[in-house]
């Protein structure tokens, strides 16, 4: 399936301007949203193809910038120390509230596309496995797909630090995906079975995955990446959105030639 060229939007939020990026498939027709959140660095290369691969299996994919209130729009940080240094910063001075004020900006937005079928997912890596987990609380969200996500167990989002997704994980009605990596240091075992528990606590419909990779391993720039623990997870996140979203309404472009004539 072809993409579409990337369009962006500006969607209002109660913290200012949110810049969005959206892709789709070319081909006319109406198909499922998800909502994509990046790491810390916001919409860089990596994530970009992300969105593309999704798209081009079939999905309208919106990609916001998490740091809209404090970052020029189209600001994207470096992978290094200093590009490090300043989305963890951000991380935990943005509120908590901003944070679902924004999920639910982008997925009302996907809702009312034109190119939607109303049908909802979101997916997200590193601060945006945290955000997609988040995210999934909204009623309206059927999938949800997070990539080794970070301070959950820690409770340690948006400023203050003190987040209350464990508490709220009873809210999350669609079917998560957890990925994660074992030789991730971010989230060590004690902290991935701490999620694990309040999630079969909660009585949640989830299915976990635990791969010999390191942080990052979803992220095709840098040493820590892999790509066949990386193409595994995109198959396990296609295979749950087409079963729990569906594939659209896909309407066949017109043929562009002469007609066969039968003789």
């Amino acid at each position: 399936m072809t993409l579409h060229e990337t369009e962006s939007v500006v969607l209002p939020t109660p913290s200012g301007p949110m810049r969005t990026y959206v892709f789709r498939p070319s081909a006319p027709g109406r198909y499922p949203g998800i909502l994509l959140y990046s790491e810390i660095f916001q919409v860089t290369a990596p994530i970009r193809r992300t969105a593309a691969l999704l798209a081009g299996h079939g999905f309208v994919v919106a990609v916001p910038e998490i740091y809209h209130e404090f970052e020029p729009a189209g600001t994207i940080l470096a992978y290094d120390q200093a590009g490090a240094d300043r989305g963890n910063a951000l991380k935990t001075t943005k509120e908590l509230a901003a944070y679902d004020a924004d999920a639910r900006a982008v997925l009302a937005f996907l809702k009312t596309s034109a190119h939607c079928t109303g049908r909802l997912g979101v997916m997200g890596i590193c601060i945006g496995g945290h955000l997609a987990f988040r995210a999934a609380m909204n009623p309206e969200v059927a999938a949800a797909v997070c990539f080794y996500a970070t301070d959950i167990h820690t409770r340690g989002l948006a400023r203050g630090m003190n987040d209350n997704s464990l508490d709220r994980i009873p809210e999350i009605k669609g079917e998560l995906l957890m990925i994660w990596g074992r030789q991730d240091p971010h989230v060590p075992l004690e902290g991935r079975l701490k999620i694990q528990a309040a999630l079969n606590a909660a009585g949640t419909p989830f299915t976990w995955h635990e791969f010999n990779g390191a942080h990052a391993f979803l992220r095709d720039e840098g040493h820590r990446y892999d790509p066949e623990l990386a193409m595994t997870g995109y198959q396990l996140a296609l295979a749950l959105f087409r079963r729990k979203l569906g594939q659209g309404d896909q309407r066949a472009a017109a043929a562009s030639g002469p007609t066969e004539t039968k003789q």
